[in-house]
């Protein structure tokens, strides 16, 4: 039992620093630099913001790197309690990797239209903010496409965690439902574009249903399953 709590610290460690640095790649440095179809006010944030975009670029490597080793941490947690489910949750997890790895050089691109090289010159200003603002764009279109697999990854994850019988079952329940989240907002983004921004606040409150098990994994780890307890 100490063994299976010490992995899963170690997964709640890996899941805690995933979800602290993911926000701002994400959320935090699109919200700050994009102004919603203002292609030279967002190419002048690019401009005057290179270093918070870089930023918000290392978060996104850096989480998805640490997002490889929290899925292999998962699975041998849970490849007792499930095998086939474990190596689901491994490949649906894997899948948006790459996807996100390539995404960044869109924000890179934008980075160096905005820049003012030389090279450059045989475009005038308009038509390269015009395209950094395609740039970014792109960017989001392919974070709302690696969602997808960040909500089908938890659907095997959490089954994992009900069948597991050392961590709540309400933790799986809820994580179905942020997986739900993921789902919901990615589709709508995808096919329904015009009902999105009214979607994506309901969305966003499906999300918290990931929190809790990141803390309890963290703080927890694993409890002693009831069966085990009775016998000892």
């Amino acid at each position: 039992m100490d063994s299976i709590r010490k992995q899963a610290r170690t997964a709640g460690l890996l899941y805690f620093l995933l979800a602290i640095t993911a926000p701002i790649g994400l959320e935090y440095v699109p919200g700050k630099t994009i102004v919603s179809g203002d292609a030279a006010a967002t190419a002048d944030r690019l401009r005057a913001m290179e270093g918070l975009v870089r930023l918000g670029i290392w978060s996104e490597l850096f989480h998805q790197i640490i997002g490889i080793f929290l899925v292999l941490a998962l699975y041998r947690l849970f490849k007792a309690v499930s095998e086939k489910h474990a190596v689901l949750t491994v490949v649906l997890s894997l899948l948006p990797v790459p996807i996100v790895l390539l995404n960044v050089v869109h924000e890179l691109g934008a980075l160096i239209l905005v820049g003012g090289a030389k090279w450059l010159s045989v475009f005038d200003k308009d038509q390269l903010d015009a395209l950094a603002y395609l740039f970014v764009r792109l960017h989001g279109q392919g974070i709302t496409i690696a969602s997808i697999f960040w909500g089908l990854w938890l659907f095997p994850f959490a089954w994992c965690v009900i069948r597991s019988g050392f961590i709540p079952r309400f933790l799986g329940y809820l994580m179905m439902i942020a997986g739900l989240g993921y789902l919901i907002s990615s589709f709508t983004t995808l096919l329904l574009p015009q009902i999105a921004p009214q979607v994506r606040p309901i969305a966003m409150a499906l999300y918290v249903g990931e929190v809790p098990i990141i803390f309890w994994l963290l703080i927890w780890g694993a409890r002693t399953p009831r069966v085990a307890a009775a016998t000892a």
